[in-house]
């Protein structure tokens, strides 16, 4: 049922559960009926805006006028990118919207070679000036994959004002307002990595290369990320930025930032989780992985 739907698994029956396709995959929504339809309307009309496969998406007039004019784009577009060169920043570039010139004109459409792709991956050449938009340089490409679908699902939880609810996007979920029991997919053995019932609200959200080739960058002997916090655009953004990392830069970044939890699964099936990840659990119980 897509690409990554089942990283996440609730392991007791939906009360009102509604599967809808968006995003290239599948979406989850467990609210009262309207409010289901309206969650997925609304993100939808953020797909509309943010995907690189729509051609008059306000992202494809973006990569359409790089290095020609300013592009003006709407408060969520804006949003969203603010957000991502946030997190451009924070992570020291492991996390790069403008990606995409890889990814959209080297591999997709075929337009430029790798190399010279790979000489256009730079944030800092992303400018924003007020709602306007603009990529300095022509053969750029801003693909937001790697964060949107944690923003649509932020955004979502924000309109839709409910006192409880649960949305997943493939990798990404939030659930408030209640508890249940979750569990993360072990993609060496098919089987659960892990599972426990949250303690508290959450956002998880998990990065992984087994599937299919779509993170540029040295995850090594990574085989698997997920991340939990309290907003689900930074959970997203970050499980990418942290597969894309070196090893000794995945570590420094870790230590660094102890607020943000951290599960991570290696090719070897060892397993490190810091001690954020665990108290948004009531309780955690691994399967088959040796913890570090």
């Amino acid at each position: 049922m897509g690409l990554m739907l089942f990283l996440f698994l609730s392991l007791f029956a939906f009360s009102q559960e509604k599967v809808f396709h968006l995003m290239g995959t599948y979406a989850i929504i467990d609210l009262p009926s309207e409010k289901a339809y309206q969650a997925y309307r609304f993100m939808k009309g953020l797909e509309e805006k943010l995907s690189d496969y729509i051609e008059d998406s306000e992202v494809s007039r973006i990569n359409r006028k790089a290095g020609l004019e300013p592009v003006e784009v709407s408060a969520d577009t804006l949003e969203v990118i603010k957000k991502s060169l946030w997190l451009s920043e924070l992570t020291e570039g492991a996390f790069d919207i403008t990606v995409g010139a890889i990814t959209i004109r080297a591999k997709r459409l075929r337009e430029i070679s790798e190399d010279e792709a790979r000489n256009l991956v730079n944030y800092k050449k992303v400018k924003v000036e007020g709602s306007r938009v603009f990529l300095e340089e022509k053969g750029m490409a801003i693909d937001l994959g790697g964060i949107g679908k944690g923003f649509a699902i932020q955004k979502a939880y924000e309109f839709i004002k409910t006192d409880k609810g649960f949305i997943a996007i493939a990798g990404d979920l939030r659930i408030w307002g209640h508890k249940r029991l979750l569990a993360v997919y072990n993609p060496i053995n098919g089987k659960i990595l892990a599972q426990g019932y949250n303690k508290k609200d959450l956002c998880l959200s998990t990065s992984g290369n087994y599937r299919r080739e779509h993170i540029i960058g040295k995850g090594g002997k990574l085989l698997q990320v997920t991340v939990a916090y309290e907003d689900c655009t930074l959970a997203d953004g970050l499980s990418t930025a942290l597969f894309s990392m070196d090893d000794k830069k995945r570590w420094d970044f870790i230590e660094k930032h102890p607020q943000f939890g951290y599960l991570l699964l290696f090719s070897d099936g060892s397993v490190y989780v810091n001690k954020t990840f665990l108290e948004f659990f009531e309780s955690l119980e691994f399967f088959g992985s040796g913890i570090k």
